[in-house]
């Protein structure tokens, strides 16, 4: 329970009780996903010709660290699916990358909004190329909702591992800083986008680009976050 102690820690430093009504909740939250109390991770599978499949070894190096560092109850493989797949809502945690174009139906924009709304976690991870299009996407989804940096105070920047300065700057690129931007529903943020930071880089295989470990330690720490609040926001009102 390493993770509950810290949790329980952050919440009493920073006056934050709803922290704790999440780890009173937690079977509660792991209960409402798929199968006997366990819970997935799955890559999004989208049209319009971006590479949703890049990054291949980061879904696995990041669940095995999630299963390695916290006692939440998580399958051991990624799952692949679509909006319009039946098991959409089995998922608490959808992660999609890429470089090129997304593209959603008006039927995947609806299923999206309803996954989202009825407490399901979307992590977008930009591989550089993939910003004008999801914004023009997520506009679609929810047009009454903008993008918005989530401020550093944000849980999901403290519920595991500390970071003090938002997320990790994981490749150069063109140099802009790393930035996390959200939507939220009420109190609870159910689309965390991490641009010009390649997180999803990080997590791959070390030595799989020139990174040092220590950038692929702190994007498996941010991806261990996000994890986490995934599995327990939905408690939320």
């Amino acid at each position: 329970m390493r993770f509950l102690q810290r949790f329980a820690r952050w919440s009493r430093q920073r006056s934050r009780p709803w922290v704790l009504l999440l780890i009173c909740a937690l079977p509660l939250a792991t209960m409402a996903f798929r199968g006997p109390g366990r819970l997935a991770i799955a890559r999004l599978q989208y049209e319009g010709g971006g590479d949703w499949y890049g990054n291949p070894s980061s879904l696995p190096n990041l669940i095995k660290a999630i299963a390695d560092r916290t006692s939440l109850p998580i399958e051991r493989t990624e799952a692949k699916v679509k909006l319009t797949d039946s098991a959409l809502f089995d998922y608490p945690f959808l992660h999609m990358t890429g470089h090129g174009e997304v593209k959603f139906s008006d039927t995947e924009v609806q299923r999206l909004r309803e996954y989202l709304t009825r407490g399901g976690f979307l992590h977008a991870d930009d591989n550089y190329g993939l910003d004008d299009t999801f914004r023009r996407e997520m506009a679609r989804v929810f047009p009454d909702r903008p993008l918005v940096e989530v401020p550093y105070s944000h849980p999901i920047y403290h519920l595991v591992y500390d970071f003090q300065n938002g997320p990790p700057k994981v490749h150069e690129h063109d140099g802009k800083p790393a930035k996390g931007y959200g939507i939220f529903i009420g109190n609870r943020l159910a689309v965390y986008y991490t641009f010009s930071a390649d997180l999803g880089n990080g997590w791959e295989d070390v030595g799989t680009y020139a990174d040092p470990p220590v950038l692929h330690e702190q994007a498996l720490r941010l991806g261990v976050n996000l994890f986490t609040y995934a599995a327990t926001s939905r408690v939320l009102p």
